[in-house]
């Protein structure tokens, strides 16, 4: 391609200090009116024009292609119907039709799943792949999508017609459900409020309704149902039964035609915290064991103790009238009867049987066990005798008998084969070659237990049963064969774990899922997946696990500690998982229950629409018929009815520049030297 350019002899800012000379000196010759002052003019821009030096350039240039690029979304929700074979077809045909095309090429770019639960970053794969093209080969992009991007802010400059291709059918609907409102802590036994939402999308058959069916299931028990209207907030109250992590499941049945299930079902897990842990203590006679116990439980401020301890048993009555008598009377009627539901954990400290509670509040205390309820008995030497407590009705709900045989000696307690695999005694003592020697101090008084009926944890004298717990109805027992676990507490021989102990037992007793001796359950970070079963058995069976697409993968379960047994599971996508193993079952959700691809699933263009509009292009659906791919001018539309359009962008690279002086300047100097004379000879004559 040929141009005139001007190619100076001089430095340019030279040359403009010569034009000015020149224009001063014949503005002076104009001033002084000679008449040769256009000669003098046409002379100084002939030495101007040899100084400019005015020349044919010509280039050699190799014609560049014009570039379409093709973002193909293959994000989950094109998994979605006939979504992949519609974006299959959609690319194939623009392939066919771009290269039919003369110098046009076509680059592809997939864009998956954003890992971070972004969902589809649509916008930002468009701007990347046309950082990588020169922008003046741009002659187009087509995005083949259902139009359910998440990232449209991040929109690029485009130098030329976006359209997109959308996936999906006109009468596509789905239904989803997603919570609205769920804290992360409630108090046990009192009623907190969660937020849902239920609602229909897209083309929603009338057969379909304003109802729903939702099913609620707390710790993956049996569901219950309801009847909820869809399209509306709702606030559901859910009462929390036990502390720690709470896991409630809300799920609606798909229906014909739907999508997906994949946005049907929500996992909320909220951690239960006690406002006040009611504890009565109810201690035989005074021993150095006693302060301890209550020392224990009023260290917790959460702890509201109620303490019934026997000062004046019957059998050392002084005389002194009762009138005289500082002490309260102590509302046994009232704790032992109409409110001993209220409380939590009952403990007999050392307690026997002196006819001050008579054996129908013994009786309603074993009722309060077969509900739900929970009593630890710290035995002493009166539990082996004839005024026993376990031959009250409340022996009915005890572990274990005494033999009426007390060894009064020192003694170890040991943690027991079981003990190991029991989480109230799991771990209590060191492993491996210092499990010999935990580093406790000495007992010295063991109460013979005979005919253990529960799980021995704790081992005393001649491995015989010092702690043995036992599930009894709705609720639970612990029955501990000596009064000498005090000694711990006052660092005796170096102490020992009492408190840690207490707490476990008291925490098991109140059936923390934590603690409780068979359970499943999984633990996440990101998209692993940690499984933990729980068993006092020897060995366990593959757990199922059931991914959100219907996957089912078996995995095994290998053992890590005494009654643990571990695996680690890479999730491949964000979802609920479900979790089974023999009778126990879980479910967890990694990142959300429904990610947010599935959101939003009806194919639309109205989020694409402010992108592509300033662009002159369209939005085609793919199930109407795949346009037709044309060429046109820039700044016209660039689709119609069964076609878009490209603008031709006529890039080119330049191999070679040739540049020609038009006139030698030796031919400006000889002209400019000819004018100077006409000047001169033209104001001689005057």
């Amino acid at each position: 391609m040929d141009s005139v350019i001007f190619d100076p002899l001089v430095p340019l800012p030279v040359v403009w200090g010569a034009v000015a000379v020149a224009v001063l000196f014949v503005a002076l010759a104009l001033w002084r009116r000679l008449s040769g002052w256009w000669l003098r003019g046409l002379a100084a821009a002939a030495l101007l024009a040899a100084l400019a030096n005015p020349s044919l350039q010509d280039e050699d240039r190799t014609p560049l292609s014009d570039i379409v690029i093709a973002v193909v979304d293959d994000s989950s929700s094109q998994d979605l119907s006939d979504r992949g074979d519609q974006s299959a077809a959609a690319l194939a045909a623009l392939e066919d039709e771009v290269a039919g095309m003369e110098n046009t090429e076509l680059r592809v770019v997939r864009l998956g799943d954003d890992p971070e639960n972004g969902g589809t970053l649509l916008m930002g794969a468009l701007a990347e792949a046309m950082a990588e093209e020169p922008r003046a080969r741009l002659a187009g992009a087509v995005v083949i999508t259902d139009g359910r991007l998440h990232d449209v802010e991040a929109a690029p400059d485009l130098p030329a017609p976006l359209h997109a291709l959308l996936t999906g059918r006109a009468e596509d609907w789905d239904r989803r459900l997603t919570v609205t409102n769920a804290p992360a802590f409630g108090i046990i036994d009192e009623e907190i409020t969660l937020g849902l939402r239920i609602e229909d999308q897209g083309a929603v058959p009338g057969a379909v309704g304003g109802q729903a069916e939702l099913q609620v299931a707390i710790d993956g028990g049996d569901p219950q149902t309801f009847d909820v209207p869809v399209g509306e907030d709702l606030e559901l109250p859910i009462t929390l039964t036990h502390g720690g992590t709470n896991v409630i499941q809300f799920s609606v049945p798909a229906r014909d035609g739907e999508l997906t299930d994949r946005n049907n079902a929500a996992v909320v897990q909220i951690n239960g915290v006690r406002d006040r842990l009611r504890v009565l203590l109810v201690s035989g006679e005074p021993h150095p064991g006693e302060r301890v116990w209550r020392n224990l439980l009023k260290s917790d401020s959460s702890v509201d103790l109620v303490h019934f301890t026997i000062l004046r048993p019957p059998e050392k009555q002084d005389g002194v009238p009762v009138s005289e008598l500082s002490l309260i009377a102590f509302p046994t009627r009232e704790l032992f009867l109409d409110k001993i539901d209220e409380f939590d954990l009952i403990v007999f400290d050392r307690y026997k049987r002196r006819g001050i509670l008579p054996s129908l509040y013994l009786d309603n205390i074993a009722q309060y066990v077969e509900r739900g309820g929970a009593v630890l008995i710290a035995a002493g030497p009166d539990f082996a005798s004839a005024a026993s407590i376990s031959r009250s009705p409340l022996g009915e709900v005890l572990p274990a008998e005494p033999t009426g045989r007390v060894f009064e000696e020192g003694f170890l307690p040991e943690i027991t084969d079981l003990g190991e695999k029991h989480p109230v005694t799991q771990g209590l003592a060191p492993a491996g070659p210092e499990a010999e020697d935990p580093g406790w101090g000495r007992w010295f008084r063991h109460i013979q237990l005979g005919q253990p009926q529960g799980q021995e944890v704790m081992a005393g004298v001649g491995g015989g049963a010092l702690l043995v717990l036992d599930r009894v109805g709705e609720g639970r027992v612990a029955l501990l064969g000596s009064d000498h676990a005090w000694l711990w507490s006052r660092g005796f021989e170096g102490g020992g774990p009492q408190l840690e102990l207490l707490r476990r037992l008291a925490h098991w007793m109140m059936k923390e899922p934590e603690l409780d001796e068979e359970a499943l359950t999984a633990t996440a970070e990101g998209q692993t997946m940690t499984i933990t079963r729980r068993t006092l058995a020897d060995e366990v069976g593959d757990v199922e696990i059931t991914g959100p697409d219907g996957t089912v993968t078996t995995l095994p379960l290998e053992q890590v500690a005494p009654g643990r047994f571990q695996a680690r599971f890479e999730g491949p996508e964000i979802g609920l998982y479900r979790l089974a193993e023999g009778d126990q079952e879980a479910v967890i959700a990694l990142g959300p229950s429904a990610p947010k691809e599935f959101e939003q699933t009806v194919a639309t263009g109205e989020t694409l629409a402010p992108v592509i509009g300033p662009t002159e292009g369209g939005i085609k659906r793919i199930e109407e018929g795949l346009p037709d791919l044309r060429r046109v001018r820039a700044g016209r539309p660039a689709e119609g009815r069964g076609w878009i359009g490209i603008t031709p962008r006529e890039a080119y690279l330049t191999a070679d520049v040739t540049v020609t002086p038009l006139i030698a300047p030796w031919l400006f100097l000889l002209l400019s030297a000819l004018l100077t004379v006409g000047a001169w000879l033209r104001e001689g004559r005057r």
